[in-house]
């Protein structure tokens, strides 16, 4: 082994968050357990009757608690999802039809679902450049789009990959100093090439005095060429909610977006993005356009070619129909199927680790990898690098025999974790959510076979958004819907949980 591959960084120390309270109940279900059994104390003093009368609840109550899947669900969770499910099945909110011939006024194609309600909005930066900027009244929460074009790894140093690295984990280490950042969503969508830009870029530079030889190879190039190639689009979007001074509007937010744009762009540049730039308000409706619609993808292309611009709006970047199924999201010309992170790679990994995932996969019409972060504060932060290390030192104390190893590797891990956060590191949730797109329904099975050897060869453990695809589709858009922040139940009610 070369003295390079062992001296090569490697990355890992990822942490589910730790939640209070005994074992896999939970901080509520502890509480219950230990209200319970004091009660139950209380009514044995009566009797035992009395005491049996209160214990049986009280455990009915726990087992659902207790009862974990794989990815870390209780039963009450299962449940929820699936009335939630049934609920919208019974309401005929699992179809969608806009357009003319629906019921919505004006007979336009707005986005369904949880972009229902948004709103576009454009600025321009320091570089008189157009940005767009989608407001979700509901939560009060404006959304900034980026795009740039990622120098790739291919023919470039190690040394260069992992200073990329590390300018990547400061510049979300940054974004934690952000005020009223929410979080951040970096998507990668990638896509058979259509063939419509090199078609724009070359046939009309054919000379007609030219051979007949070199005309017919280079049209056999332009028609050709597609098969074999893909196309690859990366945005990054940062969505800011109220900081807690006085109320402002829509106007005042997008002025103070267009003075940050430059410090963003500037930090995306260092961390190897390439040329970023920020989307304008047609860019961001033509995106979540083509993604409902693929069919329409080499249409878009060619009117940007000819007219350097499409004149789309939001309110008609929607599909004209959708139907969610348990497993799948069928929506005008594609059918697709979304995956959730459910355990990210364990031990050490490279930083090459998501390359498999993030590459095209062959047999789909679209494919959309998004990482969603969440930047904690630096208080925060502390304070929860301190309550996972004392809680990572009390069960290493606790345990022997051969669990001793586990626990002494999560000790180290812990020790790691607060001394680079006292050194200034920040502290972010991640997860990870995955859609294809196909022609047809029937491909789905393939995408299925397809997903699980690229998680594999990535080393994430993934699970299917059954019955919740149309909101997973939906958060795999560029456009910075967060999921916390869209649930019924509180963030910190279901960390207790």
């Amino acid at each position: 082994m070369s003295s390079d591959a062992l001296t090569r960084p490697t990355y890992g120390n990822w942490r589910r968050p730790r939640r209070p309270g005994l074992g896999p109940l939970g901080l509520l279900g502890t509480v219950i357990a230990f209200g319970g059994l004091l009660v139950t104390l209380l009514a044995s003093l009566v009797s035992l009757a009395a005491a049996v009368t209160v214990l049986v609840p009280v455990a009915l109550l726990l087992a659902p608690l207790a009862l974990r899947t794989a990815d870390g669900r209780n039963v009450y969770q299962l449940l929820a999802v699936r009335i939630g499910w049934m609920r919208r099945r019974a309401g005929g909110s699992t179809s969608y039809v806009a357009g003319p011939l629906s019921r919505r006024p004006g007979g336009r194609f707005p986005p369904p679902g949880l972009l229902a309600r948004t709103r576009m909005h454009e600025g321009r930066d320091a570089y008189d450049r157009p940005f767009g900027v989608i407001h979700h009244p509901g939560r009060n929460l404006y959304t900034l789009v980026l795009a740039c074009e990622p120098d790739g790894g291919s023919l470039v140093d190690p040394e260069q990959v992992d200073v990329w690295v590390a300018s990547w984990g400061d510049w979300l280490n940054r974004l934690a100093h952000e005020p009223g950042l929410r979080g951040a969503q970096v998507v990668v969508e990638t896509a058979p090439d259509t063939g419509t830009r090199l078609a724009a870029e070359v046939l009309p530079r054919i000379s007609p005095d030219a051979p007949a030889a070199a005309r017919a190879v280079m049209e056999e190039v332009v028609q050709r060429y597609p098969t074999a190639s893909s196309e690859m689009h990366t945005y990054i979007a940062l969505t800011y909610g109220p900081t807690g001074g006085p109320k402002r509007d829509v106007d005042d937010v997008v002025t103070e977006l267009s003075m940050r744009l430059p410090g963003l762009l500037a930090g995306l540049v260092a961390a190897g993005g390439g040329a970023a730039h920020p989307l304008s308000a047609e860019r961001i409706a033509e995106t979540v356009r083509v993604a409902f619609d693929p069919a329409v993808a080499p249409e878009v292309l060619g009117l940007r070619a000819e007219d350097s611009g499409t004149g789309l709006e939001w309110a008609d970047a929607g599909p004209a129909a959708t139907v969610e199924t348990v497993t799948a999201y069928q929506h005008d010309s594609g059918v697709s199927r979304s995956w959730l992170l459910t355990l990210a790679p364990r031990g050490t990994v490279r930083s090459s680790v998501l390359r498999g995932l993030l590459e095209p996969a062959p047999g789909t019409r679209r494919k959309r990898v998004s990482l969603v972060y969440r930047p904690i504060d630096p208080a925060t932060s502390a304070r929860i690098v301190e309550s996972d290390r004392r809680a990572a030192h009390f069960m290493g104390s606790s345990r022997g025999g051969l669990v001793q190893a586990r626990a002494t590797s999560e000790i180290r891990a812990a020790e790691q974790t607060a001394a680079e956060e006292a050194a200034g590191a920040g502290l972010v949730e991640f997860s990870l959510m995955v859609t294809v797109t196909v022609d047809e329904e029937s491909g789905l099975r393939d995408a299925d076979i397809t997903v699980r050897n690229l998680q594999a060869s990535s080393r994430v453990s993934m699970r299917p958004a059954d019955r919740m695809q149309a909101s997973a589709f939906a958060c795999t858009l560029p456009v910075g819907i967060l999921p916390w922040e869209y649930t019924l139940v509180p963030y910190q009610l279901r960390e207790a949980l």
